[in-house]
């Protein structure tokens, strides 16, 4: 059988803080092992600051039902990955196929990582992403694989898993290849107005291409009126986490002085004007907000405004800091 001794060392050389637990090299199931991918999880227990990783003993050692290991890491809350295994876990089940990720006995197939968070009412942290993209896009250049050959444990379930919660998968393959490639772990998204599937108006919204500060081929423009009407621009966000939110629109003395941007967050609606009279042509940061996983309208430009000219709406830009 097949093992990966020499994780441990391709973690630490991508940078990913590391803990041995015990004798890991040793720590395997019977069975066939010999990985093309690597598999996410959630643990489903309730980690935090001051108790960083509850299901570690049950990934070491397993539960009744299923004998241990359950996994060849586990990501505790602050995004330290507690190696456990070089050989084959009781991770992946069945694989009923997804990608490139064959059908077949998952656990032959995949390296698993088990990311401490319950997956109910509690999000994957920030750091445990970011470790866990970083790992993951060592792991496969050392595999000689790709980023497609990352997947969730909910993509190649054949019992209706849902792990792992509250993160765009594609988005995370993004990432993973961005890493690859040599990029950063930061997540960042740019909507522009002609974003396909991303950008909603009324149809109160002119299209301009009049000012050369515009972003891409033209923006959006309406009169201002005591009324919402909000130009929405949709982001599918991969963690609960704060993200720098900046705005990009073209300057004009006729534009208005205090165009209305709402930021949906964790804590709802938020509200930040801009004159966009003066700083166009360039990201203007709105600030810093905490926005919640998922798919959905993020930021959005409304018509409400007591102040007189043009509310434009062109470009909105989300970056995970």
């Amino acid at each position: 059988m097949a093992t990966i001794p020499w994780l441990v060392d391709v973690l630490r050389a991508a940078a990913v803080q590391v803990v041995v637990e015990g004798d890991w090299l040793n720590r395997m199931r019977p069975g066939s092992f010999d990985p093309i991918g690597v598999l996410w999880h959630h643990t489903a227990s309730t980690s935090s600051a001051s108790n960083p990783h509850p299901a570690l003993g049950i990934c070491i050692n397993g539960r009744p039902d299923l004998a241990g290991p359950l996994c060849q890491a586990l990501v505790d809350y602050n995004g330290v990955f507690h190696v456990i295994s070089a050989g084959r876990c009781n991770h992946a089940g069945v694989s009923g196929g997804s990608g490139p990720i064959p059908t077949g006995d998952g656990n032959t197939l995949m390296i698993g990582w088990e990311i401490d968070y319950n997956g109910v009412n509690q999000e994957m942290t920030a750091a445990q992403y970011n470790a866990s993209i970083a790992a993951t896009a060592a792991v496969l250049t050392r595999l000689g694989r790709d980023s497609s050959y990352a997947r969730g444990h909910r993509e190649t379930s054949t019992t209706g898993k849902i792990d792992p919660s509250f993160i765009d998968l594609n988005v995370m393959r993004a990432d993973v290849a961005a890493k690859m490639a040599g990029g950063g772990t930061a997540w960042s998204s740019t909507v522009d107005n002609t974003t396909a599937g991303r950008f909603t108006a009324s149809a109160n919204w002119g299209v301009s291409s009049y000012s050369g500060q515009r972003y891409g081929a033209d923006y959006r423009y309406a009169d201002p009126v005591a009324a919402s009407d909000v130009a929405w621009y949709r982001f599918a966000v991969p963690a609960t986490a704060s993200y720098r939110v900046e705005a990009w629109w073209p300057a004009n003395s006729g534009y208005n002085s205090a165009a209305p941007y709402i930021i949906a967050t964790t804590t709802g609606n938020q509200t930040v004007r801009v004159d966009q009279r003066i700083t166009g042509g360039q990201w203007r940061v709105l600030g810093t907000f905490t926005l919640p996983a998922g798919d959905a309208n993020r930021v959005g430009v409304s018509r409400w405004s007591n102040a007189t000219g043009l509310i434009i709406a062109d470009a909105v830009r989300l970056t995970r800091v």
